[in-house]
């Protein structure tokens, strides 16, 4: 079995992952620096300013799920993004990897490469099973607060649940 097939597996099994910690729906948004797939420094914080945020967790770069979720964001990102939304994918991936996956699969958003693992512990997301893969987990942040959170993300809906989640909140 291959590597890949192997990480499908796990990130499959990710809805039975703790989902306890996660941050709560009207608790400050996590203010923190991380690295982009350019291998440039995002500050949360000045992104949170620009507008309504969606900072989502995906467990790695390139598999079948977390490709359908980032296309699904992908093919809605005008309407999206013309309502002010603003996007930060997040994985345990690398910066190079990240780049490859935005590349190939013409991702116009951000994609944060948190390979430590800071930033879904700042927004307390677990890991799958232990591995350094993060659990696929969702956050709308408007004026600095989280407004929205799907703690077990769809994929290829996830541009309509999070249309939805924003038209809720208008």
């Amino acid at each position: 079995m291959s590597a890949r097939a192997i990480v499908l597996i796990l990130a499959m099994f990710s809805f039975f992952s703790p989902r306890s910690h996660a941050i709560e729906v009207g608790n400050p948004a996590p203010i923190l620096t991380a690295t982009d797939q350019e291998g440039k420094e995002v500050r949360f914080g000045d992104v949170y300013a620009k507008g309504m945020t969606l900072v989502y967790f995906y467990p790695k770069a390139g598999t079948p799920g977390c490709t359908a979720q980032a296309c699904s964001l992908r093919d809605a990102f005008a309407s999206l993004h013309g309502e002010g939304l603003q996007i930060l994918g997040v994985s345990r991936d690398t910066p190079d990897s990240q780049k490859k996956f935005q590349e190939k699969n013409r991702i116009p958003f951000t994609l944060i490469a948190d390979a430590d693992g800071r930033v879904a512990k700042a927004f307390g997301v677990p890991s799958v099973l232990g591995l350094p893969l993060s659990s696929r987990q969702s956050f709308l942040i408007k004026d600095g607060k989280v407004v929205w959170a799907a703690l077990s993300a769809k994929t290829a809906e996830h541009a309509a649940e999070v249309q939805a989640a924003m038209d809720s909140l208008k």
